[in-house]
């Protein structure tokens, strides 16, 4: 049934969106004692990241660009240089913490790349993204590895086609239904969902039609080798 599976990375292989939380409260500690009570300090934030994105793209680099932006814009240019620079100091620890791997993941993709040509596809900063993959001790297990700026349909359908990859023999495993599922299946591909109990309020999505034929969602990543060796029965 499939010649390639391909794994999300961020919250799908290891910890991610739970850093991004605690930065982000960070920032809401550095914040409040500027702003009048009731402010919703992390509401502006993901505004100001959203008005970002195309500018910016995903990852941390992006986030720390949009927090300085938005923590200018909420004090009125009031912020002192040193509140400036605790935040920039979060934006470095992030970017330089070591990657925490879920449990189990080593496991499951050295069984799933025994068996079927097993690819990596992240999106985000391409000096971070690179970092964290190398030294996750998991790039071994991939016959490819690829960092986009986006992931939808053309972006998929580009990387398929530039690895001679049948869309319609392509497996995508991820946590996110935006960037991982919705997008694969529009290009006629198979999509596994294995929801992360914390999302990035701008990666929400509904999920496809229960009908759907091509979409799976499985409660957690050790489970998706059994399920992919079913498909083979």
């Amino acid at each position: 049934m499939f010649d390639v599976v391909a794994f999300d990375a961020d919250d799908t292989l290891w910890f991610s969106e739970d850093s991004f939380r605690k930065y982000e409260n960070q920032f809401v500690d550095v914040l409040s004692p500027y702003v009048s009570e009731g402010t919703d300090i992390k509401a502006a934030l993901v505004a100001t990241e959203r008005s970002n994105i195309e500018a910016y793209g995903y990852g941390v680099k992006s986030f720390g660009l949009s927090a300085m932006e938005a923590a200018i814009t909420l004090t009125n240019g009031k912020i002192l240089a040193s509140d400036l620079q605790h935040i920039l100091r979060g934006v470095r620890e992030h970017l330089t913490e070591p990657v925490r791997v879920f449990d189990g993941v080593a496991d499951v993709l050295s069984r799933v790349s025994s068996q079927f040509r097993t690819i990596l596809i992240t999106k985000g900063d391409l000096a971070h993204q690179t970092r964290k993959v190398e030294t996750s001790g998991l790039s071994h297990h991939f016959d490819h590895v690829e960092i986009v700026l986006e992931k939808n349909p053309a972006t998929y359908s580009h990387v398929l086609k530039s690895l001679d990859i049948n869309p319609q023999r392509f497996c995508m495993v991820g946590n996110s239904l935006k960037s991982d599922i919705l997008p694969v299946l529009a290009i006629g591909g198979f999509g596994v969902y294995v929801p992360y109990e914390i999302l990035w309020k701008l990666d929400h999505a509904e999920a496809p039609p229960a009908n759907t034929n091509r979409f799976v969602e499985i409660p957690t990543i050790s489970q998706v080798p059994e399920w992919l060796e079913q498909q083979r029965a």
